[in-house]
């Protein structure tokens, strides 16, 4: 199915915004106890186990077609950089300020979507974008130039994350969302496996504390980020990269939210009024698509 579906693909990302901050305050709470390799390695490790065996299950097979497999593997490497500079992150940034400096990234990928994959970005949601933008300049901290240098590991955050939604945009029309992601767990497992084995032999993972509780939040984190990208993987079958866009703004309030009920960070004033604008951009979108999309049925049906 290659029809765009602006409106589902907008509640979709919407899911995917919720999710992901969960999935990121789940690799903060961890990354005091479990060693950054190991924590990625399991987060892709439970998404293979949890869909590997759903598309053995459908008979569908793992046989891509012809072109595909160079850019699965892409954006493998793309999901693991993003993910491990934002896990890195994350140990010294507090969640809302690592999100607000990371969400330089739907400007980027808005002007990756219109030069690079010719896509229509039209006034109003240029304008949503530019917003949202502004919105997120207003959520960093005045003292973001104290933070140092990991203050820079969001900036490339946003700048692998761009690209990753770019390929993910083309490789999502021609695979299964499921198997897209099955097979994204399985390669990116492999590759950390090859890595570990070859650069860390002597790592010994029973000698961290991993506590029940530990195990419970390694699991919760495989499983929020396998269904996050899910959602993410399945609203870029049904949208363009530009439409989706500004809809990413999202994940501020809901990383801020989610930061002050597990952390008890509070954003300043100055921050509240951006998540403000951030919220008000990401709500015009949804609520123009939805209308759009009403149209367009509308105009299907008459004709």
């Amino acid at each position: 199915m290659n029809e765009d579906r602006p409106f589902v693909g907008v509640m979709l990302m919407l899911a995917f915004c919720i999710l992901a901050p969960l999935g990121d305050s789940i690799a903060k709470l961890l990354g005091g106890v479990v060693a950054l390799s190991i924590l990625i390695l399991v987060r892709f490790g439970i998404q293979a186990v949890i869909l590997v065996p759903i598309v053995a299950v459908s008979g569908t097979g793992f046989r891509l077609p012809p072109g595909i497999l160079w850019w699965t593997l892409v954006r493998t490497v793309l999901h693991i950089l993003g993910i491990g500079m934002m896990f890195s992150a994350l140990r010294y940034l507090p969640l809302a300020d690592a999100l607000a400096i990371a969400f330089v990234m739907p400007f980027i990928m808005l002007l990756l979507g219109h030069f690079a994959m010719g896509e229509h970005v039209g006034l109003h949601r240029m304008v949503a974008c530019s917003i949202g933008f502004i919105g997120t300049l207003l959520v960093i901290q005045p003292n973001f130039a104290e933070v140092g240098a990991p203050a820079l590991l969001p900036l490339g955050v946003a700048v692998v994350f761009a690209l990753f939604m770019m390929v993910t945009r083309k490789v999502a029309r021609a695979l299964d969302p499921i198997k897209l992601q099955a097979i994204s767990g399985l390669q990116a497992s492999a590759m950390l496996l090859v890595l570990l084995v070859t650069f860390a032999p002597r790592t010994d993972i029973a000698s961290y504390d991993f506590e029940m509780q530990t195990w419970a939040l390694l699991i919760a984190l495989g499983v929020i980020g396998t269904l996050a990208h899910l959602f993410m993987t399945w609203s870029l079958r049904f949208a363009p990269a530009s439409t989706l866009a500004p809809m990413q703004y999202l994940e501020i309030p809901f990383g801020t939210a989610i930061g002050w009920l597990i952390f008890s960070d509070l954003p300043n004033g100055l921050a509240a009024i951006g998540i403000c604008i951030t919220v008000g951009a990401g709500l015009y979108i949804i609520l123009r698509e939805r209308r759009l999309s009403r149209q367009s049925v509308e105009t299907s049906e008459v004709a």
